[in-house]
């Protein structure tokens, strides 16, 4: 049906480690919390590129999620995280504000 499965918030909460072996997953979603310190903090950078790592090796995707500046995806890109969302990209918009850019996009 073209569906896929994402572990939100990985890292987090209910997001625990041995869900990636169980559950049928697609792919991972970076908690924020773990990007904000990137570049700079070594820890944090640590945390993303195993999270990054253990997912490929587990042939699933991985998404940062709260992506605010270049730095931070420069240094996603060089993790190899398959992707990424956030203010770098776009703020929050409303419904009506995404039908329109939708719209935009289809003409």
């Amino acid at each position: 049906a073209g569906l896929r499965i994402a572990l939100d918030d990985f890292g987090t909460g209910y997001s625990a480690l041995g869900l990636l072996s169980k559950l049928p997953l697609d792919l991972v979603k970076i908690d924020r919390s773990f990007i904000t310190g990137l570049p700079d903090d070594a820890s944090s950078t640590l945390l993303v590129d195993c999270i990054v790592r253990l997912a490929s090796a587990l042939k699933l995707l991985t998404v940062a999620e709260g992506v605010e500046s270049q730095a931070q995806l420069d240094a996603l890109r060089a993790m190899k995280c398959s992707g990424w969302q956030g203010h770098l990209c776009s703020p929050a918009v409303t419904p009506q504000a995404l039908e329109e850019l939708v719209r935009a996009i289809a003409r």
